[in-house]
């Protein structure tokens, strides 16, 4: 699923704090805006085995 929120790609060099948005640029600078979602899971990451085997053995 695509997140349609969106953050301001020079948010670092250009504002105190990100700025969000929902359009295709940033509202206050004009900068091209970035997916603000995570990077999908992958089951051919390294270390996904320990995280799962970390979160099995966590009491629920």
């Amino acid at each position: 699923m695509k997140s349609d929120i969106r953050v301001c790609g020079d948010w670092e060099q250009a504002h105190e704090r990100p700025v969000y948005t929902l359009g295709e640029s940033c509202p206050q600078c004009g900068a091209d805006a970035v997916n603000s979602a995570p990077a999908p899971f992958s089951p051919s990451d390294p270390h996904g085995e320990y995280r799962r085997a970390l979160k099995r053995s966590r009491p629920q």
